[in-house]
């Protein structure tokens, strides 16, 4: 029996029944594509771990192996890359070079990738913790490795489909920031007097609170291929690391658990790649560690393996909510701004030089000496640093790459300011320029705010950061 539809098409001309045709093949062909790949980063034996202040020594051992986990999108118009690093963090320079080697081989633009770190403490900062040649190789094998991982993604693309969601998650995160009473703080490392920052442990009668919101969002971006079949899941929460390591040993923190159990989780047995989970880190320079559900003691890495679960699991239940689209639009803008830096003056610069040249003397702070030394270093910076700034559209959700340890107050901010019904921020992305307080917690000091390596751009440097993260939201959404 001849369908309605089909009977229909007899007494239609060949020229639109073609025309009819094309249409719908075009259709196929400018609905969204997606890739997803993952490339083993682990480094070897004796590479260096982690970084400037609290240095892990080299590598001695392999915990759980840590990744470059790379997505791709492509609405017809316009290809983007997202690309999560299992590492501490990576210099700008480092960065580019992954993005010029994509470019060049797949023809995808430099300004179309954003690349990031999750932050995890127990694998290498590029290049911050260099020690030897042996780390140098590392970094060079790297480089190809990340962008292999980028280039796979974009040769698995395939139609898909895309859908967003959150959780709350705010029971795991807390602030690390205490606000205490006016002069109840001890001097900091340059003998200055005033501040009001108890950081981390922070257990005094002298607190009176967490200093700063935390954000509770743990975002998802899900893609699965036409059929359904889960693609990819990209997960962004706003936790600083999790912890909790035995020295030495390689792991991808609560960030490579996530990864892992929802690979685990939602694994196919079809024709397709296989799954890759990826979670980012927010904005969490102001935010502990994942905070324990219970009071057991967890012995190395347990809670690492039950945190990256739960979170998963939770992940889980929002994917079986979500509602997919084939159609939506994806772009992309970035653009660089100019930052002073806050090198050393004189006073400060002698002493510095005053305290290594007598360095078994007692200090009025017992990191004095490390402060020194990051002064020396920092009056050989530039007076100013160019960094990268980014957003992304996929549909109405809204993504800004930002280059620094971001406070919990400006991913809010962005998140307030958006014009995107659904927006996230990561971190660390194309590059790593130390902790980003806001003004008014550099009023308030603190570690994040003392200047060094990890802490240099100028104190305005937060508001100028996050006003141009929101003009290229806006742009990108009008």
């Amino acid at each position: 029996m001849v369908s309605r539809f089909c009977a229909l098409l007899l007494f239609v001309p060949a020229t639109l029944v073609l025309c009819l045709s094309v249409t719908e093949v075009h259709a196929e062909e400018t609905g969204l594509r997606a890739g997803a790949a993952q490339v083993d980063i682990t480094p070897p034996t004796g590479v260096s771990l982690d970084g400037v202040i609290s240095k892990n020594g080299p590598v001695t051992g392999v915990h759980d192996r840590i990744y470059s986990r790379a997505l791709v999108l492509d609405d017809g118009n316009t290809r983007v890359a997202i690309c999560v690093n299992d590492l501490c963090m990576v210099e700008r320079s480092y960065f580019d070079r992954v993005k010029k080697i994509v470019s060049e081989k797949t023809g995808l633009p430099v300004n179309r990738m954003l690349m990031t770190s999750t932050h995890t403490h127990a694998a290498p900062r590029v290049p911050y913790g260099r020690a030897s040649e042996q780390d140098d190789a590392y970094y060079e094998s790297l480089i190809q490795k990340m962008a292999t991982a980028i280039i796979t993604a974009e040769q698995n693309l395939a139609p898909a489909q895309i859908a967003w969601g959150s959780f709350d998650a705010g029971r795991y995160a807390a602030c690390r920031r205490f606000l205490a009473e006016k002069g109840s703080v001890s001097l900091n490392p340059f003998g200055v007097a005033g501040e009001q920052i108890k950081s981390v442990a922070g257990r005094s009668k002298q607190i009176i609170q967490p200093a700063a919101p935390i954000d509770p969002q743990c975002s998802i971006l899900s893609v699965q291929h036409a059929d359904g079949t889960p693609l990819a899941v990209l997960g962004n929460m706003s936790i600083h690391y999790c912890g909790g390591y035995r020295k030495g040993e390689i792991s991808a923190d609560y960030f490579g658990a996530y990864a892992n159990y929802l690979a685990e989780k939602l694994a196919s047995t079809g024709s397709h790649p296989p799954f890759v989970g990826m979670l980012s880190n927010g904005t969490s320079g102001n935010v502990g560690a994942v905070m324990k559900q219970d009071k057991k003691k967890y012995p190395p890495f347990a809670w690492i393996d039950e945190s990256g679960k739960q979170f998963a699991e939770q992940t889980v239940k929002v994917l079986q909510k979500l509602k997919y689209q084939r159609n939506v639009p994806v772009e992309m803008v970035e653009r660089e701004i100019e930052l002073e830096i806050r090198k050393p003056d004189a006073e400060r610069l002698a002493w510095a030089r005053e305290i290594l040249a007598n360095p078994k003397q007692k200090t009025v702070h017992p990191w004095s000496k490390i402060y020194a030394t990051e002064a020396v270093e920092l009056d050989q910076y530039p007076a100013t640093e160019k960094i990268k700034l980014q957003a992304i559209r996929i549909g109405d959700l809204g993504i800004a790459g930002l280059p620094c340890e971001t406070f919990t107050e400006t991913g809010l901010a962005i998140k307030a300011g958006s014009p995107f019904s659904a927006t996230f921020s990561m971190e660390l992305a194309n590059g790593s320029s130390g902790y980003l307080p806001t003004p008014k917690q550099h009023a308030l000091g603190g570690y994040e705010t003392w200047p060094a390596r990890s802490s240099y751009l100028e104190i305005d440097a937060e508001t100028k950061i996050r006003q141009t993260a929101l003009e290229l939201l806006r742009q990108l959404h009008d």
